[in-house]
């Protein structure tokens, strides 16, 4: 090989590369490929699993012995590691280490970082230190257990050969397990009333669903923000949870999984949106069953989640009201019928039973399921919701 093509330490980094990635049939062939013995093969090999590249200089100004030096063996299998997870960080590492080695004992976080950081493996982060603020503090609904709440967003889409990828994701939060990624064709409401059917049907309903304030969660127009589609998780005895406009780090935990998916797969995949389902797909199964969190004690979220005890039976046709409530179905066109009269309430509860419970004479409160919506008057033929921010937590 000529050593005119790139500086000694390109070549002593490059040499080391290749015997890490095992890309020789042996140690004695790769020497001889760059033209050097095998004395001074093992020599920057040493240097290398002592100082990293650093050592590959000429002359190291590091100590000669290194109380944490870890094993040739221990410094590939965590390279190894890394390689294979280019995006995780050393507590990740660690315990992907003690299952794949279960009878060796496992490198400390800061040895972890050391090797990684010596082979070039990390890099630094930039952090930006913020004072909060009490006053936007607001108190959510917690999720102590699996399906207490699951969180939902559409992820900013992306194109791959000419055809758009917009990603749906669900998850569980408490757990952290990823229940779909799904790339739409439609972000419509009955679109993604199809995709939580499946979800339901395969891991039963939460308690409660968090989302952001867009379509086709929530809108302005309509009595708590409803939309036909969390007007039917209310149906379903589901309490729809918003984050406060313009405020995505509420639902943060949900935002850093869509940051590792963009960092990831977004624009890496060729073949177009088959191809692009295919890897998110194997994605979810590694987030899932492979990665450890450090926020579920550095286990899987599938060691955490289990099923939930909601069962979904499909929509009810009907919902009974408590005695003296009236019930009626708001039509296609989102009108209530009372004293043959049409008052108009929503085209989000098309289709949907509700209870009307007297107030005087000639009022009457509209409920959906357990929620009042807001007042339906036959005197002015007239509804008017009970307030107008949209349905939350807060």
């Amino acid at each position: 090989m000529s050593w005119k093509e790139s500086t000694a330490v390109e070549q002593k980094k490059e040499f080391i590369q290749k015997y890490l990635a095992g890309k020789a049939d042996s140690f004695k062939a790769l020497c001889h490929k760059y033209g050097i013995s095998e004395k001074t093969g093992h020599k920057w090999k040493n240097r290398f699993f002592e100082y990293g590249y650093a050592g590959l200089c000429d002359r190291s100004r590091a100590p000669e012995n290194s109380p944490s030096k870890l094993d040739e063996d221990t410094v590939i299998r965590l390279i190894k590691l890394r390689t294979a997870h280019p995006t995780w960080g050393p507590k990740k590492i660690a315990v992907l280490y003690q299952k794949a080695y279960p009878e060796e004992q496992v490198p400390s976080e800061s040895s972890i970082y050391r090797v990684l950081g010596k082979a070039g493996l990390i890099q630094r982060r930039q952090v930006r230190t913020v004072q909060p603020d009490p006053s936007r503090m607001r108190k959510y609904i917690k999720a102590t257990n699996p399906n207490d709440v699951w969180t939902v967003d559409f992820k900013g889409w992306w194109y791959s050969q000419g055809e758009k990828c917009l990603p749906l994701t669900v998850r569980d939060l408490a757990s952290k397990y990823i229940l779909d990624i799904r790339l739409m064709q439609s972000g419509t409401a009955e679109a993604v009333k199809a995709v939580f059917e499946k979800l339901f049907q395969r891991y039963g309903m939460p308690r409660v669903i968090r989302s952001d304030n867009g379509v086709p969660f929530a809108v302005n127009c309509s009595p708590l923000g409803l939309t036909r589609l969390s007007a039917w998780w209310v149906y379903l005895g589901i309490r729809p949870d918003r984050t406060d406009p313009g405020s995505p780090t509420q639902n943060g935990s949900h935002e850093r999984m869509h940051a590792d998916l963009s960092r990831e797969i977004q624009g890496k995949i060729a073949g177009g949106v088959a191809a692009n389902q295919r890897a998110i797909d194997a994605w979810v199964e590694e987030y899932n069953f492979v990665r450890p969190h450090e926020s579920i004690g550095m286990m899987t979220p599938s060691e955490v989640y289990t099923k939930s005890d909601m069962l979904y039976e499909g929509t009810p046709d009907t919902i009974e009201y408590p005695i003296g409530f009236e019930t009626r179905k708001i039509n296609k066109h989102g009108y209530v019928k009372i004293n043959k009269t049409l008052i108009q309430v929503s085209t989000a509860l098309r289709g949907l039973t509700v209870g009307l419970q007297a107030q005087g004479e000639r009022e009457f409160v509209l409920w959906l399921g357990d929620y009042p919506l807001g007042i339906v008057s036959t005197e002015t033929f007239s509804f008017s919701c009970l307030e107008t921010k949209p349905l939350n937590s807060r």
